[in-house]
């Protein structure tokens, strides 16, 4: 078998790792339990951040901007230390630490891959500074957990989670005929969470639904929303609000649904949930991160019948998944998006990557120090921050969209200027990396040669001269 089974579906094997003799077993056999959380750190709760972005919130919108209004030099200078006191430029680092450090150490690597892939799957865009408070501990205590129990249970707790509903806006979303209505005529539906739910989360555009199925399922979810004061402003617990909800039968892709308040919602992700074609959506997006970018009906077709068979049990679609990329392990290739690319060889080569917990210590009176930093300037810099998407879809899985010039050269410069310097003093040497590479690839002694007989200098000069560029890819040259 193909070493390349080991990075496909973790992340390889350090020099520690024994290796397994049944790679599949190996693998099938890391899904079945819910890691614990390894880092040795702080690693605080959804709660917990949610009340450090009330502060943050509250402190900047209410205090600071009201208190400074005609001194703008004054209210940069009190916003810089409220991102102190509050973390807002600490916890978003803490984060990148804790989940590279499980990705790195955890003796359930494979468990960690899909932790990955479900993380993006439900993704969390870039806004309202979720990635700086709220996107870590949302994968963390929303995603994990959910993992070794049915889709619908994770579609379900995904969508009233705290994150979810403040990223896609439903607690601004108020039904023509509710009680919330009445009151404030100017107030409407917003259809931002109901239609990610349908075109991202389960059944996709192949569905074949349509803008009033849209509008149904956003009147269904009307009420669900966090709760509002004038002290945690948003930030308060998810619940229902029967003032908000749109009362009467709905009716989604042909199914009535009548009026029941906040268990209306519980049915369409029932429905949704186990429709043929979110299965087949989710399997075949599954194959494709696992398996290749274009995967074939006989690669997916077995995994949507285990999903049909286990009634959408994670464990045992997670564990199809695995077997059919053992099958086509050898005749197949995955491009790896930069932050996994990144992770496997932390883990290869044992990196000082993340920092250590004890200089990830933050006392909330100055910045964050530079060795806190490094971890997210470089996921920056290679072009996949995982918490900072663009768009609730994600970030890509296709190849195309990571094999750039740009976004290569990036990779490029990374290895040659900055890993250097986090090999361990112990590790420093040639037959380490020799090791290392005969262990996980199956072609190591080309690119030990390759090694060994090239020295990669990279300057803008190059790039522009080899690539026909501009290069003005912010920090990626500076080292």
């Amino acid at each position: 078998m193909s070493l390349n089974f080991y990075r496909r579906v973790a992340f390889g094997l350090s020099l520690n790792d024994k290796k397994p003799d049944d790679p599949l077993n190996w693998a099938l056999n890391q899904v079945n339990t819910l890691p614990d959380l390894l880092w040795p750190g702080s690693i605080p709760s959804e709660k917990e951040m949610r009340k450090k972005y009330g502060e943050w919130v509250y402190g900047d919108r209410k205090i600071l901007r009201k208190k400074y209004k005609n001194d703008k030099n004054a209210y940069k200078k009190a916003k810089d230390e409220l991102r102190i006191k509050t973390g807002e430029r600490f916890f978003e680092l803490n984060e990148h630490a804790i989940r590279h450090y499980q990705t790195k150490n955890s003796k359930q690597p494979v468990f960690e891959r899909f932790w990955l892939f479900w993380g993006n799957h439900f993704a969390i865009s870039e806004k309202d500074f979720l990635a700086e408070f709220s996107t870590g501990p949302y994968q963390r205590e929303i995603i994990r957990p959910n993992m070794i129990k049915t889709f619908e249970d994770m579609v379900q707790s995904v969508t009233i989670s705290w994150c979810m509903i403040h990223h896609l806006d439903n607690s601004e979303s108020v039904g023509p005929n509710s009680k919330s209505k009445q009151w404030n005529p100017r107030e409407t539906i917003n259809e931002n969470h109901a239609r990610e739910l349908l075109e991202l989360h389960t059944v996709s555009p192949s569905a074949g639904y349509t803008q009033e199925d849209v509008i149904q399922l956003a009147y269904i979810m009307t009420g669900w929303s966090h709760k509002w004061s004038n002290k945690e402003l948003e930030t308060g617990d998810v619940w229902f609000d029967q003032d908000k909800h749109q009362k009467g039968e709905k009716q989604i892709l042909g199914v009535k649904y009548k009026n029941d308040a906040k268990r209306e919602l519980f049915k369409v992700i029932h429905d949704l949930a186990t429709h043929p074609i979110c299965i087949k959506f989710v399997s075949t997006k599954l194959c494709r991160h696992f398996i290749t970018d274009e995967p074939t009906a006989e690669m997916i077709n077995p995994v949507i019948n285990v999903w049909k068979n286990s009634d959408g049990n994670l464990v045992e679609i997670h564990k199809e998944v695995i077997r059919q990329a053992f099958k086509f392990n050898n005749n197949t290739h995955k491009f790896q998006p930069p932050e996994l690319w990144l992770m496997q060889l932390s883990k290869i080569f044992d990196l000082n990557i993340p920092a250590p917990a004890e200089k990830m210590n933050y006392q909330f009176e100055f910045k964050p120090s530079r060795r806190q930093q490094q971890l997210t300037w470089w996921l920056e810099e290679i072009g996949h921050s995982p918490y900072r998407a663009k768009q609730p879809n994600g970030w890509s899985d296709f190849e195309v969209d990571w094999v750039s010039p740009e976004l290569l050269l990036r990779r490029l410069w990374f290895a040659s200027k900055i890993l250097p310097n986090f090999i361990k003093k112990e590790n420093n040497g040639h037959e380490f990396i020799l090791k290392c590479l005969e262990k996980n690839f199956d072609d190591h002694s080309k690119m030990a040669a390759l090694i060994q007989n090239y020295k990669l200098e990279l300057t803008k000069k190059d790039i522009e001269r080899k690539y026909g560029i501009i290069c003005n890819l912010p920090g990626v040259l500076k080292v």
